[in-house]
């Protein structure tokens, strides 16, 4: 089970970087082509929009109440797993097509309240609404790739749902190198590219399910079981699941009212942001849900704490030093990723600002990705409610503080500190419960990866030298250079653990009944 755990975090890992790779590419193609204006600006509020939505009721609190329902029935009531998709998926189906008619017909009124600065501007707001009126739509398509992701996974097949997202890239980058030289508004282009690559995400589970004997003719059943123990435990899970997500809409209304350019300096930063969480964080939440959700069915308490242990263990051993990473690295980074074309040194310098204050809270986030299937797969989703509502608020004051000092580095530092403090309620309250109970040798593990990713993080800035080198070297100058840094980075790191006697076999997981 040990390796078969690393194995399934390694395909999703695996899998997660090449989609984030080429997210990467993207976003240069994008920042090289459009830079950081009026009409970046519209587009990203336009897709972060039905993304927020898709984070919040997709991959957030539909998958997090479907998931455990879903591995419960195929464990115990493996006869009715058929219906309970055709009736879910049914469901999910005529639900969201409401909801995206709503949009699409409202698309100027949501503009208006998710970004009330662009008010301002009727120009940006009319693009705005018309780009958002193309990417809603993707709300459909891409919760129903999430059903279908949430069904792979529970069946242990990890790696189609965590490739799909490089549609989403390929779709982009497609878009603005040969579609937009043919559209009136160049970055119209990008708002076809999101509602093609839904379509595609959705039609690359389908042969998938299809083996699995799951692809099912879908029916409304509102009033079946299995849909009203999802809903109900949806509900709640709607806010627990996606406080950071509303922390970070929240941000991007208050970036509107700010100088032009501050939205995109603040989706640039969570782009590097997302790298690692993307890669690790999400990896292995998405391994350890349907594996907590079968030792919750099958009333393994030992066994539940041991896999939040062993996930735990791995959330600090890579968060921390790729938290520091990152801040250390965040000029060279967004330097050598973004700032060619119509993407000026000016942007770097604003957008290394957020995110630096991004990066402090990089092992929080993680943590709160590992933390929160603690409850979800104990079908527990009224305790991540309350410690979500604790959040937002001292996110939405911390807001308010910090805008008017550090402007948009102040919004994504008041992201970092709500982060922080929902993980350790979140840790707080599962050893309360003593639904988590640590292994030996945390106290030495910690000091180990503190001390380790601290020498690691002193040798990055040593090497990486002032940000001017970087700003006035040519393209190639910076990416050797950035691989010479990240791999003396993680051999460093590496080795520091070595030598003081870390080993790879003290991160296996162990079955509490294998143990002497």
């Amino acid at each position: 089970m040990s390796r078969s755990l690393l194995r399934s975090t390694a395909v999703v890992s695996s899998m997660t970087f090449i989609s984030r790779v080429l997210g990467f590419l993207r976003d240069m193609i994008i920042a090289r082509s459009f830079g950081a204006g009026m009409a970046t600006d519209a587009f990203f509020v336009a897709f972060r929009i039905p993304n927020f939505l898709r984070r919040l009721f997709a991959e957030g609190a539909f998958s997090l109440a479907f998931v455990p329902v879903f591995s419960e029935y195929k464990q115990r009531h493996p006869d009715e797993l058929r219906e309970l998709v055709t009736q879910v998926t049914g469901t999910l189906m005529v639900i969201l097509f409401v909801v995206t008619a709503i949009g699409v017909l409202a698309a100027p009124l949501l503009v208006w309240v998710f970004a009330p600065g662009f008010a301002q501007n009727a120009e940006q707001l009319e693009l705005t609404a018309q780009l958002l009126r193309l990417t809603f739509p993707y709300l459909l398509f891409i919760s129903l790739t999430a059903c279908a992701g949430g069904m792979l996974n529970s069946f242990g097949q990890f790696a189609v749902p965590a490739l799909t997202p490089t549609l989403l890239n390929l779709c982009l980058i497609g878009a603005a190198l040969w579609l937009a030289p043919y559209c009136a508004q160049p970055v119209t282009a990008l708002a076809w590219g999101v509602l093609v690559a839904g379509i595609a995400q959705l039609a690359l589970q389908l042969p998938f399910l299809y083996r699995l004997g799951l692809l099912c003719r879908p029916r409304w059943g509102w009033r079946y079981p299995g849909v009203q123990r999802i809903l109900k435990l949806m509900i709640p899970t709607l806010f627990g699941s996606s406080v950071a997500q509303i922390n970070l809409l929240f941000d991007t209304l208050l970036a509107s009212l700010l100088i032009s350019g501050s939205v995109s300096w603040l989706y640039y930063s969570d782009r590097l942001l997302e790298f690692p969480l993307g890669v690790f964080g999400v990896a292995l939440a998405t391994v350890i849900l349907p594996k907590l959700s079968r030792e919750h069915a099958a009333t393994s308490p030992q066994a539940f704490s041991r896999t939040l242990d062993w996930a735990l263990r791995w959330a600090v051993l890579i968060g921390l030093p790729a938290a520091v990473a990152l801040a250390v690295l965040a000029g060279p980074m967004l330097t050598t990723l973004f700032q060619y074309g119509a993407f000026t040194a000016y942007d770097v310098r604003m957008a290394q600002q957020s995110l630096i204050a991004f990066a402090f809270g990089l092992q929080a986030f993680i943590l709160i990705k590992v933390l929160a299937p603690g409850f979800y797969a104990r079908q527990d989703t009224r305790t991540p409610v309350k410690i979500g509502i604790i959040a937002l608020v001292a996110n939405m004051v911390l807001n308010v503080l910090l805008i008017w000092p550090l402007a948009h580095a102040g919004l994504a530092l008041a992201t970092t500190l709500s982060a922080m403090l929902n993980a350790g309620l979140l840790y707080q309250h599962l050893r309360r419960a003593e639904i988590y109970r640590p292994e030996p040798g945390w106290g030495r593990f910690l000091l180990l990866i503190i001390a380790a990713s601290l020498v690691m993080g002193g040798l990055l800035w040593l090497l990486a030298g002032p940000l001017d080198w970087w700003l006035a070297s040519g393209a190639w100058a910076r990416v050797r250079w950035l691989m010479v840094l990240i791999a003396s980075g993680l051999v460093s790191y590496a080795l520091i653990l070595l030598a003081c006697g870390l080993r790879p076999r003290q991160l296996l997981y162990v079955e509490p009944d294998r143990q002497s």
